[in-house]
Order: structure tokens, then sequence, then C-alpha cells
């Protein structure tokens, strides 16, 4: 049996299952013994093992609401290839692009009637997200958030009589949890071109360039990866930019020997653990990524150009976080640039620093931003306007400035996650295709939800209180904060903080932002986003009863 990194040892669900396998003197050691002599036809099942019944019926409420994962099947049929040529010449809509918003919006389009094509080069959809993104990201923040389970459990009572580990701690098997992972996401591949088959969508492997304003050229993808299997001119109604981004490294000219380094892409290509790492950069990127490495036992650093990271959310969670993480191992190195780098590809690598230190590491990440991919796509052939940044130039509607030419998604430039590309897709096809009631129909940039997966999550909606006194004025907020310790943290030597703050608004105290840090932040915020995106005021919050004891209690009993 395979059991998915996303069983963890505080999911009640699995602390149900897995019930019958623990006993009172049971030791961790035991405990691992017992799960890897199950055979395969257990009665345990992960809650990602679609190819069992009983897992069918367990996941399929919760399929039906997830369109990138939607109709999983307990097919074990082959992957539908790619098309070897398009089949019209011309299409509704041309999508460019193979990611969460290239899919939602051409699936959701194909499901109204229009003909589509989906073109993507990279040889595999999904895009950042399924293969190099948060579904990776998630189920490596899950390995560390269990190693940090592993090391609470004596103090649950799975250790000896007082409170200490029996045996040593199981060793993290990076590369039995990489192949693992992998060939988790390399299944999400099979069901996107699953639902591209079912919707009708027509799949090209290969690289389009735009040669105006509803046309565009495939060169189509080879089996050894190179764009030499032909090329074909199609026509398109419209054209939809869909492309995505990739992680940004500081030029030879910038830092000599920064190429010896790795990006957030490169993370998941490591096939070891190292044993020192060092990160570089401030946003929820690096944070996440560190964190990772400290959680699982990496001597870590990580190297900010300022006092502190993540300095786009509120000081609560900022401060809070780095604190924490700074106490818990983590390394991190203020107002400190690389000058240089030396070593090998694979290293050792020396660090050169401004501050004069050098720095010995096995691993150099950088995680200083991401750019978005309008390389050689053509876009001047249409005129299609880009910011300074390279950022396709789009209007709350996702038009450009050429009328049968639309962007989405990290392309674009506005606020790079996932679920934002996928709703800004499912609009323009709702506008596009879906009748006159959706003339209207955009997404609204406000209130976006966000959750960094640090070692605590932490969660944020609305504006910081930063931004809230800029925007209605200092005499017009109201701030309310609690910081406590999770019970779940009560009866442990080691604990993690959590820290609440709302931030209101007016007389009426309307809620215009949430920010908090703890476990279980990040399933907490889903549903703290709806009440800000509704309206939501400090008193609604106050009127809602408590459910009890958890953390999130905490939101509606904050005085």
């Amino acid at each position: 049996m395979l059991i998915s990194a996303s069983v963890a040892l505080r999911s009640r669900s699995t602390r149900l299952a897995l019930r019958p396998l623990l006993t009172s003197s049971g030791t961790i050691r035991k405990f691992s013994s017992k799960l890897s002599s199950l055979p395969r036809n257990s009665s345990i099942v992960s809650p990602l093992d679609t190819t069992s019944n009983t897992a069918s019926r367990r996941l399929s409420p919760l399929i039906s609401h997830l369109s990138p994962l939607a109709s999983i099947t307990t097919s074990s049929r082959v992957n539908m290839p790619p098309l070897p040529k398009p089949s019209l010449d011309e299409y509704d809509a041309i999508v460019i692009g193979g990611g969460s918003g290239a899919m939602g919006m051409s699936r959701r389009a194909a499901q109204y009637g229009a003909k589509v094509v989906v073109i993507e080069e990279d040889g595999r959809l999904g895009g950042t997200c399924v293969n190099v993104g948060c579904v990776p990201k998630k189920l490596m923040w899950h390995a560390a958030d269990l190693a940090d389970a592993l090391r609470e459990t004596p103090e649950y009572g799975f250790g000896d009589a007082e409170g200490k580990p029996i045996n040593a701690e199981p060793k993290f098997q990076w590369r039995y949890f990489a192949e693992k992972r992998d060939a988790y996401v390399r299944r999400l591949n099979g069901i996107y071109d699953r639902n591209l088959e079912k919707d009708k969508v027509e799949y090209l492997s290969g690289h389009a360039k735009i040669l105006g304003p509803n046309e565009v050229e495939v060169s189509l993808r080879g089996d050894d990866g190179k764009f030499d299997a032909g090329t074909h001119t199609i026509k398109g109604k419209k054209i939809v930019i869909a492309t995505g981004g990739r992680p940004t490294k500081p030029s030879e000219e910038q830092v000599p020997g920064a190429h010896l380094g790795i990006d957030s892409d490169g993370f998941f290509a490591l096939r070891e653990q190292p044993k020192r790492v060092a990160v570089v950069g401030a946003g929820y990127i690096a944070v996440e990524l560190a964190g990772v490495f400290n959680t699982l036992g990496t001597e870590t650093h990580l190297l900010i150009r300022h006092d502190t990271f993540l300095r786009n959310f509120d000081p609560i969670i900022a401060e809070t976080l780095q604190d924490y993480m700074s106490k818990t191992g983590l390394n991190v190195h203020q107002k400190t640039n690389i000058k240089k780098v030396e070593g090998k590809e694979g290293g050792p690598l020396t660090l050169h620093l401004d501050t004069g230190k050098t720095l010995e590491v096995d691993t150099l990440l950088w995680a200083i931003g991401r750019r978005p991919n309008t390389d050689n796509l053509g876009l001047e052939s249409a005129g299609v306007k880009t910011d300074d940044k390279g950022n396709i130039a789009v209007d709350d509607y996702q038009n450009t400035n050429v009328p049968s030419i639309h962007a989405l998604g990290d392309v674009a430039g506005k606020a790079l996650l996932t679920p934002v590309a996928i709703a800004a897709g499912r609009r323009l096809s709702n506008r596009l295709y879906g009748g006159p009631q959706f003339a209207n129909d955009r997404l609204d940039y406000n209130n976006i939800p966000t959750v960094v997966f640090s070692h605590p999550t932490s969660g944020t909606v609305g504006l910081t209180e930063p931004e809230a006194k800029e925007k209605f004025g200092e005499e017009n907020i109201k701030i309310y904060t609690s910081r406590f310790t999770s019970m779940y943290f009560g009866m442990l030597e080691h604990k993690q903080p959590t820290a609440y703050k709302l931030v209101c608004a007016g007389k009426e105290e309307k809620v215009v932002g949430v920010h908090i840090i703890g476990l279980g932040s990040d399933e907490i915020m889903q549903g703290v986003g709806i009440a800000v995106k509704m309206g939501a005021t400090k008193a609604d919050f106050d009127n809602t009863v408590a459910i009890h004891p958890t953390s999130a209690e905490e939101l509606v009993t904050m005085r």
C-alpha cells in the first residue's frame, strides 16, 4: 500500500484509520514496521489512492468540485497523447499554454460548445502549479510537517515513561519521496489529458507563435523534445495567452557564478537532500522552501535584502514567523546579498557576501522572483502591449489592447495564484461564450485569500494594517489581535506560536483584513475569505457561535 504524503498524524481521519495498528506501548518504529508490512489490499486506504473502490466512494463528492482534478477515474488506461496535427484550420479559441488558467478557460469554453485547441510546449499539462509549484510543494510541506509530528509523538505517549523517544527518529528518505511525489504529479498530468479529451478540447504539444490578431503558427514537439515535428498555421476567432511564468536568477554580470545555483524548479529536481543550503529571497516561495529544508534537518540559511521577509504581508505574520523560524534553527541573514559564487555544479559552493563574510553550502537556491513567459510568442506581430516588467497588459476583463487577443494568469502579472488564473479563465469563457447573462462577468481581484505553507502556516485576506490605515485613515481603523498557544501544543515542551489579527474599518467596523498564523491557518482561511468577501463586520464575527475547543474560535471571541 502506498500512503500519500498528505496523510499526517495530526489528521483525525488518519488517526482513526490507523488506530488498530497502535498499542499502548507502541513505538514509532513498530508503527512504521506495521505499515510497511501491510499487504497492498489492506483495508487502510490512502486518501489519494483512486485505484480502490473505497477511495473512489470517499473521493467522489470532493472530486466533483475540483476543476483540475475533476473526472478522476479508476481506469488504468494509458494517458491520451496530444494530437499529431490540428484537425481544423480555424477554431473559436486558440489557447496558448497548458496550465491552470488555460485549462479553466478552454474546458469552460468547450462546455459552451466552442471549438478550442490548447497548445502547450512543455510536453506535459498542468503548468507551474501541478509540475513545479503548489502541488509538489504542498507534498514536500506535508513531509516536513510529518517530521515535526514524529518529533512530537513521544510527548503524546508514544515514547518512554518520561515522554522521551525510545528509538531514533526515522530518517527521511529524500530520493524515495521525490520519486513517489513525481509519480503522483505524472498521474495528475494524465488526468488533465483526459479532462481535455472528455470536454472535446484539442491538445497540441508544441511551440506557438502569434503571426497576427487571428493567426498562430504551431511548431510541433517531437519525441526528442525539439520542435521539429511539423509546422502548421491555424486561425482563431480568439487567441488566449496563458503561458504562465518562470523563476528568475541574477545574470553572471550581476553575480559571477550565479548559474551554479538552482531555482524553485530545480528544487523539485533534487534527488539527494543537501546537508547545507542557502536560499536567497524574502517572498513566500523562499520562506516555504527554506522551511521545508530546515524542518527536514538541512542546515538552512535564508539570505534577505532587508530586515524582514514576507514584507508584503501583515507585520503580525512576518514578525511572528521570522522570530519562530529563527528559534527553530533557520539562519536568517538580514541585509545580506551575494557578490560572487565559487565552486562547481552540484556543490560544494562558496558564497561571497557583501557583509565581507563567506558561506559554505552544498546547494544555493535562488527564489528572487518570477518573470512572464512571453519570449518568442510573437506579441509584436499582433501589436500586443506589455508593461515595463514584460507582463501582458490587460484590463479587468482580461482584454489586451488587441480585441481578438486575451491574456490571463501569471503572464498578465495579476495576483500570481493558481485559483486566480482558473477563476479568470472561467469568467472569460463565460463572457465570450456563455450568453448575455455573463456580459459583465469578470474576476474581482480584491479580497483574494492566500496562504503561506510555512512552518507554521499563515493565511491572509484583505488589507494589511498599514494598507488599511493608508486607505481609510488611521483614525478610522480598529485592530483586534490575539496571541495564544494552540491546544495541540499545550502539553508539548516545543510550542508553535499562534497569532490572529482583524483589521476593521469605519463606525460599523467592517472587517477589511484578516491575518492569521498558527496550526491550521491554511484550512481556516478559506471560510474567513468568504466572510470578508461578503462584507462581514466585527459584530457578525462576534455574533457567530464559537466551535470549541479550536484555534479558529479565537476569531469570533476577540475583544
